[in-house]
């Protein structure tokens, strides 16, 4: 009997799973709290549970398999920590292109001349002087560094000595843009570095948290981590490639929801706590994105499932809509700390409060809103920021925290970075006001849903009549936005709308119409042509109302709440590698190989070359990965053209791909 033990640390909860691999059988599954302050509190608490259900020994496990949204949800809410950017070659012009100034909110950037040509030759000597004292000025400003160079793909040379100067002055972790990315498009690889670089102390704590507990509990087995493209990773590799594991979560999830269901063809649509994230099934296997996983409106350089992701979920912020008259509601796309929850552990605060808020005829800006202090890197915090963070030393009411509204600003910069989390209502209130679920503090759900029910609208009218009423209206709205997102995934999957918007489609009149079933001069009618598989834990209380919205069968598997940790160890080893092959002058061939390039005469002896390196380190890297038995296959992209009958090589692009199963325990 081969036992797999799967983890899932998502931002509400952490899950983890015991499989009988060989029976292809859950033996028994534990959910706790995540914990912030200390990851590896809720990674021990689940797994021990799990274990404690399954009545197995935790010496009898062959394979441990981590995945997580943290880094999802991160990017979707728009946090991380402070990095630097480090850009080589390029222009101003370079910084507003792929979304990097955005992604960069501020973060410092040290220009400096250098970079490559297209086929691969020096533009300018990289001054490594210059560099040095640059970043020597940042100090502890910023937790890391990300490095691009201009055609870093065709040569690496400044990005690997911009590499090795940084780390050896600053200690800092460093990422290079060649290190994630083969293609082109320099902007686009500096965006997905920055965000890399951002998420690698998140992923290195919560890597070490989980080592720390299985070396506790006395489980000597690999730990494996799920990419995004739901295949698997050693610990040690996704330490130094944590933008891998941005949407590791959903692509867990799908594979666990093909070893739940056994369905070939559907939607599967995962709620979690932070996020909504959906992707077709196609033929039994998910659909991977040609263009790199998009995450947060950051399009990445990331190979990963073609995933919708939207901030959707269980505890999602819910907004009061208050222009027009009859106001209305919004979710997300931020997550919030759930009053209900807060109150578990902190409840004469929270209830005193309420209480005192729902005395008051009127209710307050801040009224029913908590501030809640989270740890981590303080850099690059202004005065003002410095302050509002030094006054939040222990959860408390958000009107306490700030003495103008001034320091509102400070306060969101704070919670974008991390540093402060808000609790306030959110659909999980709402589902315990209703009954529908009951793990936290209902009655401080009720009081906080009775408050806000109480504010008023354009016409001045109060927004609901009670709690009940309230809570009723939020379940609503997150039924009709989950309607949006899987709509959208429908659409935008569909080859027949392949010229359309697929978020203008989703929320079209006749769309609308046709959910309706409307029946008039015009007779509409609108159903997805595919079923619905519903994963995350609260999935049964709001998706049976979707399924009816969408007039298609609506899949809820027995184990939905932990199919992220069931796909954790149900997926393969895969790393892939992939070079160019170009050619500059008639008659001369360039292989850009890692150790710098090399010249051919012909076309078959660079890209035999270019493939025996490539076929080399990949199966190198899934060795480092973790995997055992490989496979490995290579596939060649030729670009040519027709001159006077006679064809011309312009490019080559090679790709060597090794798997194989994970290494267990024996």
């Amino acid at each position: 009997m081969a036992i797999f033990l799967g983890v899932d640390t998502g931002g509400t909860y952490t899950d983890a799973v015991i499989l009988d691999e060989a029976a292809n059988a859950v033996l028994g599954k534990a959910k706790a709290l995540t914990s912030r302050h200390d990851l590896a509190v809720g990674i021990g608490q689940a797994v021990d549970a799990a274990i404690a259900a399954a009545g197995v020994k935790a010496a009898d496990v062959a394979l441990v398999s981590l995945s997580t949204t943290l880094a999802t949800n991160a990017l979707v809410e728009g946090q991380g920590a402070r990095v630097a950017l480090v850009f080589i070659g390029f222009d101003d012009a370079d910084l507003g292109r792929g979304g990097l100034t955005e992604a960069l909110k501020g973060d410092p950037v040290v220009r400096l001349p250098g970079g490559h040509t297209h086929a691969g030759a020096e533009v300018t000597a990289l001054d490594l002087s210059l560099l040095e004292l640059m970043v020597r000025e940042l100090g502890d400003e910023v937790s890391g560094f990300a490095v691009a160079s201009q055609f870093a793909t065709r040569n690496p040379a400044h990005e690997i000595a911009a590499r090795d100067l940084i780390r050896r002055v600053t200690g800092r972790p460093v990422t290079c843009s060649h290190e994630l990315s083969a293609n082109l498009n320099g902007p686009k690889r500096a965006l997905t570095a920055v965000l890399n670089a951002r998420l690698i102390g998140m992923i290195d704590r919560l890597v070490a948290a989980c080592e720390r507990h299985l070396l506790a509990v006395g489980i000597d087995a690999p730990l494996m981590v799920v990419r995004g493209d739901g295949a698997l990773i050693s610990a040690a590799m996704v330490r130094e490639r944590p933008i891998e594991t941005i949407l590791s979560g959903p692509a867990a999830s799908i594979v666990g929801a093909r070893w739940l269901t056994g369905a070939s063809d559907a939607l599967v649509s995962d709620i979690g706590g932070t996020t909504t994230d959906v992707a077709l099934l196609r033929d039994g296997l998910p659909e991977i994105d040609p263009e790199g996983a998009r995450v947060g409106g950051f399009r990445t350089m990331v190979e990963a499932v073609a995933m919708r992701t939207t901030g959707l979920g269980g505890d999602s912020e819910v907004h009061l809509v208050t222009e027009g008259l009859k106001g209305g509601l919004r979710l997300g796309p931020r997550r919030l700390m759930p009053v209900s929850l807060l109150a578990v552990e902190h409840g004469p605060m929270v209830h005193a409060a309420l209480d005192r808020w729902l005395s008051s005829e009127a209710v307050g800006e801040m009224d029913g809103r908590f501030v809640v202090p989270m740890s981590g890197q303080r850099g690059g915090l202004n005065a003002r920021d410095i302050a509002v963070l030094d006054r939040i030393t222990h959860p408390m009411p958000m009107v306490n925290a700030l003495t103008s509204r001034l320091e509102v600003a400070a306060l969101e910069r704070l919670v974008a970075r991390g540093l402060v989390m808000i609790s306030g209502v959110t659909p999980s209130d709402a589902s315990h006001v209703l009954g529908r679920l009951d793990s936290w503090d209902a009655a401080a759900a009720e009081k906080a849903l009775r408050l806000i029910a109480k504010r008023r609208t354009g016409a001045g009218e109060r927004f609901a009549t009670g709690p009940e009423v309230f809570a009723q209206a939020v379940v609503d709205q997150l039924t009709q936005q989950t309607v949006d997102c899987l709509l959208e995934a429908a659409f935008g999957e569909d080859t027949g709308f392949a010229s359309e918007v697929p978020e203008t489609l989703a929320r079209h009149a006749l769309t609308k119409a046709g959910l309706g079933q409307h029946r008039g001069v015009i007779e509409v009618s609108v159903r997805l042509g595919v079923p619905v598989i519903g994963l995350g834990a609260s999935a049964p209380s709001y998706y049976g109302a979707v399924g009816e919205r969408l007039h298609c069968p609506m899949i809820l598997p027995e184990h939905a709440g932990v199919a992220n940790a069931i796909g954790a160890v149900a997926g393969q080893v895969s790393q892939r590698v992939t070079g160019t092959v170009s050619s500059p002058a008639e008659g001369r061939f360039v292989a850009h190989l890692a150790d710098g390039l090399q010249v051919f005469s012909s076309s078959e002896a660079a890209l035999s070359a270019l493939e025996a390196a490539l076929v080399t380190e990949a199966s190198a890297r899934a060795r480092e990965a973790g995997a055992v038995d490989l496979r490995v296959t290579v596939d060649r992209e030729l670009k040519e053209v027709e001159i006077e009958g006679r064809q011309m090589f312009i490019e080559a692009k090679v790709t060597a791909t090794a798997s194989g199963r994970p290494r267990v325990a024996h």
